[in-house]
């Protein structure tokens, strides 16, 4: 029997085109797919990639082989995908990525609805059946439909959030050579917003950066033509458009945990009382705003499965994640990088201050950011940290999602083990900038030892 863990992840599928993930293994996974999820029709979208068109099509023929329609609607960004699940209310899967190198390729599969499809909720059936093999099943073929969504798609986030009446601005996008190359100018057309595009020829072969806009290598084009032209802000998508990062007026970046305490009181002024949830590498600052803002704010672990599961459980209203991913219950609990962007433009645009002082009300600590470290036994080391930290006066220690651990005054780390490689992550939380690097730096002695 074949062993397909290493292309099978947490919450999607992904690997090396033509080593690890080709037209055959992707057909029977359609087949396997639409045996999960039954009928009518499955939606499908794929990403810029050379090797997206053709794996997609693939999938169409498992999915199709099994009776089961296919609604095609070409190239999309994976919340574009998200739409098109949720509007036809038909299951769909994404052929993308997202930020890793031009050789990979990958699939995003939801239920109808845009429920997630992760390995506790049909993922690893998936990949037990077409392990085991994908005998036709003999059913008559289903067809396959071609349906544009971009306009429709554009239309709803114009409708959830309105940027007709804002003051004008100027905004940098870099687009990454991915897909917010072919969404921006759609969703922003008419708008009262000046774009000043950055590589948005689409080009699987991401010539000019690497689309993950997380790594600040990677916005250092971004924040210097944010400076060159006078931008109001500045916007980088990753390469399937899932996700959104942002810089101010004078090129610096703004925490993600800062734009879901901004996404989360815009949200809140609208339905008062309402529940957000954040997960555990969040700051701190976004459970204190909420509450400030009159909701109830819900922690999880990391992982859009979790998020958007406790989303389906609270109702929560809306929900950020520090890796900039945020989650909207008006878009059927999805991530949606592109509707934050619009709420970060539209808080900005209805007053007259700098994105720079709007966004400081939201920053109340420092951060580390994520850190990895390579390890031999993570077990291990998780207990050498607990054991240095637990017997402390005023430590407490939760165990949620890896080791968190807060301290007397404020600070606070969480230490999680990587699901796929031999890695320990390590953030980090305090009020100021000396008091981040010394803790960090006594984690990670015991990490590293």
């Amino acid at each position: 029997m074949r062993d397909l863990s290493a292309v099978f992840k947490a919450y999607d599928i992904r690997g090396l085109v033509g080593e690890q993930l080709d037209s055959d293994l992707v057909r029977e996974i359609g087949a396997a797919f639409a045996r999960l999820v039954g009928g009518p029709a499955v939606v499908v979208g794929h990403d810029m990639r050379d090797s997206s068109p053709g794996l997609a099509g693939a999938f169409a023929e498992g999915v199709t082989r099994e009776g089961v329609d296919v609604v095609s609607i070409g190239l999309a960004s994976t919340d574009m995908l998200y739409f098109g699940s949720g509007n036809l209310n038909l299951p769909g899967a994404m052929f993308t990525a997202s930020h890793n190198p031009a050789a990979y390729n990958g699939i995003k599969l939801c239920r109808a609805g845009a429920a997630p499809v992760g390995q506790d909720s049909g993922l690893s059936d998936i990949r037990a059946d077409v392990e085991r093999g994908m005998p036709e099943s003999g059913a008559t073929h289903g067809a396959v439909d071609e349906k544009t969504m971009l306009d429709a798609y554009a239309a709803y986030l114009n409708k959830l959030v309105d940027l007709s009446a804002i003051r004008p601005l100027k905004v940098v996008v870099d687009a990454g050579n991915g897909m917010g190359g072919y969404t921006v100018p759609k969703v922003f057309e008419g708008l009262p917003v000046e774009i000043v595009p950055m590589y948005f020829e689409l080009d699987g072969s991401f010539p000019n950066h690497e689309a993950n806009p997380l790594d600040p290598a990677n916005i250092v084009d971004l924040q210097a033509k944010v400076r060159e032209v006078g931008a109001d802000a500045g916007v980088a998508f990753d390469g399937d458009a899932d996700r959104c990062f942002v810089v101010d007026e004078n090129g610096d970046p703004v925490s993600p945990s800062s734009i879901t305490a901004l996404v989360a009181t815009r949200e809140l002024a609208k339905e008062p009382g309402a529940t957000v949830i954040y997960n555990l590498i969040t700051s701190k600052a976004v459970p204190e705003i909420v509450g400030e803002h009159g909701g109830t704010p819900v922690r999880t672990r990391v992982g859009h499965s979790f998020i958007k599961q406790e989303m389906a459980r609270t109702g929560a209203i809306f929900g950020g994640e520090h890796s900039a991913h945020y989650y909207f219950r008006d878009f059927w609990r999805a991530d949606t990088g592109m509707l934050a962007a619009l709420h970060v433009l539209a808080a900005l645009g209805e007053q007259d201050g700098p994105l720079s002082a709007l966004t400081s009300e939201y920053a109340r600590y420092a951060a580390s950011g994520e850190i990895n470290s390579t390890v031999d036994d993570q077990d291990g080391r998780m207990r050498a940290v607990r054991a240095a930290f637990g017997g402390r006066d005023g430590v407490t220690i939760d165990e949620l999602d890896g080791l968190t651990v807060e301290l007397p005054g404020g600070a606070w780390f969480n230490l999680r083990p990587s699901n796929t490689e031999p890695l320990l992550r390590l953030n980090v939380e305090a009020r100021d900038a000396d008091a981040v690097a010394a803790l960090r730096d006594e984690v990670l002695a015991l990490v590293r030892d």
